[in-house]
């Protein structure tokens, strides 16, 4: 499969996105890079930039559907998207918190881990579909695997996030715009910097970013890494209900704040 010339990230200032970014630059290249964190972002735009690679950056805000629209279509009209990723999202959980999680945080990780992605992925989609081409890859989780009981909202965005994608990528199947879902555990990023508590497998960004790479390269469906952590976040699925509960219950719980990926 031919390598993309043309890729637009969202959450590219820093953690995965900055990686995924540094990961495509190179000559003859074009990077349309978004975040919230002008300086971060600038940051990662210099980096490409070193690499010969074309980059333009844009603080936007993902949970805006007007803005994200009229980006994406400004970017597609400059130079046809190849591949669209959907990376921008926050995390958050019940750490600290008596009586769960707090409905803000709740609200806020919704509206930026899925309707951000879907401001992200359905205004390149229509173009694409009409073009026979094109690809568009979402940021999931294992997370999405369990419904995780010291991150329900973190959880629960993550595995809508993994269902549409993967029924979309069915639905699109004879479009020509291919649909992957990534679904990363545990990777040194300013998300996971937070958690006082031990991850196991931990990956740091820019191999995950040869994975999720590779991954797209080859068209997989689920790029889920690493496998380990992959197997132990699937097996509640298969448990019953209450057994299930009872392990994830002894998982630590996720701070109770949103962090940037």
């Amino acid at each position: 499969m031919k390598s993309p010339r043309t890729v637009l990230i969202t959450g590219a200032s820093s953690g995965i996105g900055a990686a995924l970014a540094q990961h495509y630059a190179a000559p003859d290249v074009t990077l349309f890079l978004s975040g919230r964190d002008a300086q971060r972002l600038a940051a990662t735009a210099a980096l490409c930039r070193t690499r010969g690679c074309q980059v333009d950056e844009t603080v936007i805000d993902v949970c805006d559907r007007a803005a994200m629209a009229a980006w994406v279509a400004r970017c597609d009209d400059r130079a046809a998207l190849d591949l669209v990723i959907a990376n921008a999202g926050i995390s958050g959980g019940t750490g600290g918190v008596i009586d769960g999680e707090p409905e803000s945080q709740v609200q806020k990780i919704f509206d930026i881990n899925v309707t951000g992605v879907l401001n992200t992925i359905a205004p390149a989609q229509a173009r694409m579909v009409v073009r026979g081409r094109g690809q568009l890859a979402v940021m999931s989780s294992l997370a999405s695997f369990a419904a995780w009981p010291g991150a329900p909202a973190y959880s629960a965005s993550k595995a809508a996030v993994r269902f549409y994608g993967e029924a979309l990528r069915g639905a699109l199947l004879h479009t020509g715009v291919r649909v992957n879902v990534i679904c990363p555990g545990f990777i040194e990023t300013p998300m996971t910097a937070v958690n006082g508590y031990k991850m196991p497998f931990m990956m740091d960004a820019p191999r995950a970013a040869r994975i999720i790479a590779a991954g797209l390269a080859q068209d997989r469906g689920r790029i889920a890494f690493p496998w380990r952590t992959y197997v132990f976040a699937a097996l509640p699925g298969f448990l019953p209900p209450a057994l299930a509960q009872r392990l994830l219950l002894r998982m630590p719980a996720k701070p109770a704040q949103g962090d940037k990926i």
